[in-house]
C-alpha cells in the first residue's frame, strides 16, 4: 500500500512540474527569433519570464489599496498595462532593446511615482523598493556602465519622489498593520526577485568561467601537442623571441622510401591512414625515448634528442628511436608493400633552436648538423640507418656499426659515414654476438 501511494503521489506531482515547464517554455518563446545568438535567446527567455512574474503582484498590490479606498492602487494597474503592451510589441517587433527599456522604466517609474502618492517613504511600505530592479536588470542584460546609469537614475528618483511624497501629498489614511504588512512583502517581493536577477547573472557568469576553462585547457593542450611542453611554457611569458643554442645535440631524419608512388595508387584516406598510423607510432616512441618530435614533411619524420632540454646520451637515445622505429614499420600497413622501406639519417653536432612564426608556431632547428642529418637520410640506403662520424665516436662504445665508407654529399663533399646495425646489448641474446663484436672492432679500426 506505501509503494502505490507513493507512485500515486510521484505520478501526482509530475505533471505539476511538467506544466511549470511548459508554461516556462511557452513564454520563452515570446519575441523569440530564429536568428538569434544563444546568449540573446536567453536574455529574452529571461526578461519575458520575470516581466509576467511580477504581473500578479502588480495587479494583487493595486487591488488591495482600492480595496481600503486609496486611489494609489490605479498605479499598480497603469504598470500591468504598459508591462503588458510592452509585450504584445516585443511579440511583433521581437525587439529586445525596446522591451527591455520599456520594462526598466517603468517599474522604476510608476513604483517611485507610487510611493510618492501614497505619501512618503514609511507610508508606501517602502514601495519604491521595486525600483531597484531597473538598476539590477539593467546589470544582468546590458554593460556595466549603463547600469551604472540606471542605478544613477534609481537614486535620484527614489529619493526625489519621496520627498516630495513627504512635503506635497498627505499621509494615506491606511491601518498600521496594513502598512507594515505591505512594508514586509514589498521587501520580501522585491528582494526575490533581484535575487532571481542577480542568481542568473551568476549562473550565466559560472557558466561562461567553466566555458573559457574549457576552452583555456584545450588551447593549452593544443600548445602542448605544437611545441615542446617547456618551450610552450616559455612563449606564453615571452616578451621576445624565443632562440636558444645548444652545443651538442642529434637531429633524426626518417623517410619511407617509394611512398610516393604507392599514394598516387590509393585514396586519399588510405595515403592519410597508413601515414597517421605509421607516425603515431613513430609519436609514441619519440615520447618513449625522451627525444622530440620537431615536424612532418610529407612521408618524413624529423625528432632531435637534446633540445629543447640538454642530455648528454642524445646520440644514443637517437639510435635507440631509429632501432625502434625500424621495428615499427616492419610490422605497420607498409611493411607489405613491395620495395618500401625506412630510410634514416642521424648526424650530432651544435643547433640553434626556436620557435618561428605568429600563426601556426613551429619549434625548428637550423645549423650544419642539422643539414648533414638530412643529406644522411637523402644519401641512406633503404633500410638502413646511415650516420656521420660525429655520431659513430658518440655510439661506437654502445652500439654495433658498419663502415659504409665515404660518400659524396650534395654540399658537404666527401664524407666518411656508417650504418647503424644493433645496439651491442643485444650480443649477449643473439648467437650472433661474437661475430657482431669482431666485426665492430674491426669497423672502429
Amino acid at each position: 500500500m506505501t509503494d502505490g501511494t507513493t507512485a500515486s503521489s510521484g505520478s501526482r506531482a509530475r505533471p505539476r512540474v511538467g506544466w511549470i515547464a511548459k508554461g516556462a517554455a511557452l513564454l520563452a518563446t515570446i519575441g523569440a527569433d530564429p536568428e538569434d545568438d544563444e546568449e540573446l535567446q536567453q536574455k529574452k527567455a529571461l526578461l519575458v519570464v520575470l516581466a509576467v512574474l511580477i504581473l500578479p503582484v502588480s495587479a494583487v498590490w493595486g487591488t488591495l489599496y482600492l480595496a481600503f479606498g486609496s486611489p494609489v492602487g490605479i498605479v499598480p494597474y497603469i504598470y500591468l498595462a504598459v508591462s503588458v503592451g510592452s509585450l504584445v510589441v516585443f511579440a511583433r517587433t521581437r525587439s529586445f532593446r525596446l522591451l527591455l527599456v520599456v520594462q526598466l522604466l517603468d517599474v522604476l517609474l510608476t513604483t517611485t511615482a507610487g510611493q510618492m502618492l501614497v505619501g512618503g517613504f514609511l507610508p508606501s511600505g517602502g514601495v519604491g523598493l521595486w525600483g531597484i530592479l531597473a538598476p539590477l536588470g539593467a546589470l544582468v542584460f546590458l554593460e556595466v556602465r549603463q547600469a551604472v546609469r540606471w542605478f544613477g537614475a534609481f537614486v535620484l528618483v527614489f529619493l526625489l519622489l519621496g520627498i516630495l511624497g513627504e512635503v506635497l501629498f498627505p499621509n494615506a489614511d491606511l491601518p498600521a498593520w496594513f502598512t507594515s504588512t505591505m512594508l514586509a512583502l514589498n521587501v520580501i517581493g522585491a528582494g526575490s526577485v533581484a535575487f532571481t536577477l542577480l542568481a542568473s547573472f551568476a549562473s550565466q557568469r559560472d557558466a561562461a568561467m567553466r566555458a573559457l576553462r574549457a576552452e583555456q585547457e584545450k588551447s593549452e593542450a593544443l600548445l602542448m601537442n605544437i611545441l615542446p611542453s617547456s618551450i610552450a611554457v616559455r612563449l606564453k611569458a615571452a616578451t621576445q623571441a624565443i632562440a636558444d643554442h645548444f652545443e651538442s645535440a642529434s637531429i633524426l631524419f626518417a623517410d619511407v622510401v617509394d611512398f610516393t608512388p604507392l599514394a598516387q595508387r590509393l585514396a586519399p584516406a588510405e595515403v592519410v591512414g597508413v601515414l597517421d598510423q605509421l607516425f603515431s607510432r613513430f609519436d609514441t616512441l619519440v615520447e618513449r625515448h625522451g627525444l622530440e618530435k620537431i615536424k612532418t614533411i610529407g612521408d618524413c619524420y624529423m625528432a632531435a634528442a637534446g633540445v629543447p632540454d640538454p642530455r648528454p646520451d642524445h646520440a644514443r637515445q637517437a639510435a635507440l628511436l631509429a632501432l625502434d622505429m625500424q621495428e615499427a614499420v616492419a610490422t605497420s600497413a607498409i611493411a607489405g608493400q613491395p620495395g618500401l622501406e625506412l630510410r634514416i639519417g642521424i648526424n650530432s653536432g651544435p643547433v640553434i633552436a626556436g620557435v618561428i612564426g605568429t600563426k601556426r608556431f613551429l619549434y625548428d632547428l637550423w645549423g650544419d648538423a642539422v643539414n648533414t642529418a638530412s643529406r644522411m637520410e637523402a644519401h641512406g640506403t633503404p633500410g638502413e640507418i646511415q650516420i656521420t662520424r660525429t655520431t659513430y665516436e658518440l655510439l661506437k662504445d654502445e652500439f654495433v656499426c658498419r663502415r659504409r665508407g665515404t660518400i659524396q654529399v650534395k654540399g658537404k663533399g666527401r664524407m666518411e659515414t656508417w650504418y647503424l646495425v644493433r645496439s651491442r646489448s643485444d650480443d649477449a641474446r643473439t648467437e650472433e654476438g661474437a661475430y657482431s663484436e669482431t666485426s665492430g672492432r674491426a669497423d672502429r679500426a
